[in-house]
């Protein structure tokens, strides 16, 4: 906590706000100007009753007098309305006896009603305590004009006769000086008081930004890790299942056709290979750079942002055909059908369509049976692109495995595919065919990457 001021309470609608009080150091502040006004205000009552204003007041009866009206001063931002309070009476009352000091005495007072509209802990009380004052004070100069307008020994100099006279003349100056003196410090202090409670408001705006910067900060870590778990996903599963396949392929063909097994062994080989080089690259995200990090974002960018941006993948519908390969080298027969002029799309449409084919493709080795056959289509139109992937396996099979998987919370199949065609503002279909076997059908808009 700071020793200038203590903590700011939160601006909240349709509450008053409390302006909070200043630490030591604005008490000791007070202090020093409470110090300064006393003695200037000494110094002043001397000047005056050396030119014989005041002399009729005794010379400790000034003394005191001088004392209240600023000492209180110094628990003026504490105790502002009692202070105010307090150097309004004890202003009048120097008036009243003839102290004859009217320099400091007028300053003392100022910085008094100043301090209730800056410092007040109640607008409605500072509101209160301030008019009664202003009320009182006015009544009292009044009072004195009107009574002295008749005592002739009173200012004699100024005469009493005429629509304008003299005497009313002085009059109306005393009345114009008060509305600018009670006025300005009435008007400063509640400017004061707007000005610190819009310094707290803007405070209070600026660390609720930092903490939604942060906040966001953690949602883009979580959706980073997310989608460096569904390429992890989809990179160990596709390459897994087709060296399993091929494994088993080769140990039945080993003793018998050497160059089957040896052909099997390759695409192992491969498949490894290719496992490794991408699992490198999600594992060089993870680790990034070891001042930063990879996942410390100053900015978050939205779920589609963060796959096209991050993305350390290569893997794109320019290589369906690849994975359609593979998957035919593995043991399923996979055929591959483009329909339609390709077009530009965006990273986060190019990678998710090549991740869905490979989870569907994956799937269907998984589940579909030995007997099973897969056909990818790709349909370019005006406005959309779309990824089918069938099979003619066990329907059954397929959609409860990719169910439980997904209800159990450790697979990331048709869920992952699902968040993968949101990111992209597009849509998919997963059901049973009717004629047997399992559809997965990708539809995502170009408009999208037009616009942009």
């Amino acid at each position: 906590m700071s020793e200038n001021v203590t903590t700011a309470p939160p601006v909240l609608p349709g509450v008053e706000w409390v302006r909070p009080r200043p630490g030591r150091r604005g008490y000791r502040n007070d202090l020093v100007l409470a110090l300064v006004l006393a003695v200037g205000t000494a110094a002043s009552v001397v000047l005056y009753r050396a030119t014989g204003w005041g002399e009729g007041t005794p010379w400790w009866g000034a003394a005191l007098w001088t004392a209240g009206m600023t000492l209180p001063l110094a628990a003026r931002r504490r105790w502002p309305e009692v202070v105010a309070l307090v150097a309004s009476a004890v202003f009048i009352v120097g008036a009243v006896v003839g102290v004859g000091e009217a320099l400091f005495s007028n300053i003392a007072l100022f910085v008094a009603i100043y301090t209730v509209g800056a410092w007040g802990r109640s607008r409605r009380v500072a509101t209160i305590v301030r008019a009664a004052i202003v009320i009182v004070m006015f009544g009292w100069l009044f009072w004195g004009l009107i009574f002295f307008s008749t005592v002739q020994d009173h200012l004699p100099e100024l005469s009493r006769e005429g629509l304008l006279s003299p005497y009313l003349a002085y009059g109306f100056i005393n009345v114009l000086t008060n509305l600018l003196y009670f006025g300005g410090a009435w008007y400063f202090g509640d400017t004061a008081y707007r000005s610190a409670r819009a310094r707290a408001e803007l405070e209070q705006r600026t660390a609720e930004l930092a903490a939604e910067r942060e906040r966001t900060r953690v949602q883009a870590v979580a959706l980073e890790r997310l989608r460096i778990a569904r390429e992890l996903h989809d990179v160990v599963a596709h390459h897994v299942s087709v060296i399993g396949v091929q494994a088993g392929a080769a140990r039945r063909v080993l003793a018998k056709d050497p160059a089957a097994a040896t052909a099997s062994l390759s695409t192992i080989e491969s498949s490894a290979r290719e496992a490794v080089d991408e699992l490198h690259g999600l594992l060089g995200t993870l680790r990034g750079d070891a001042d930063t990090g990879p996942l410390v974002l100053d900015d978050a960018p939205a779920p589609a942002a963060v796959e096209a941006t991050t993305s350390t993948s290569t893997r794109g519908i320019a290589r369906l055909d690849e994975l359609v390969r593979e998957s035919a080298d593995g043991g399923l027969p996979v055929t591959l059908a483009i329909v339609g002029e390709p077009r530009p799309v965006s990273p986060v449409v190019d990678l998710s369509a090549y991740r869905i084919t490979q989870e569907a493709l994956t799937n269907v080795r998984k589940h579909a049976g030995a007997a099973a056959t897969a056909e990818v289509r790709v349909r370019w139109t005006d406005t959309a692109l779309e990824v089918e992937i069938t099979n003619s396996g066990t329907a059954t099979s397929v959609a409860g495995t990719a169910r439980r998987s997904d209800a159990t919370g450790g697979g990331l199949g048709q869920l992952g595919m699902r968040e993968r065609v949101a990111a992209a503002g597009g849509t998919i279909e997963l059901r049973p065919r009717a004629r047997g076997g399992y559809l997965v059908r990708a539809s995502f808009p170009l408009r999208r990457e037009v616009d942009a």
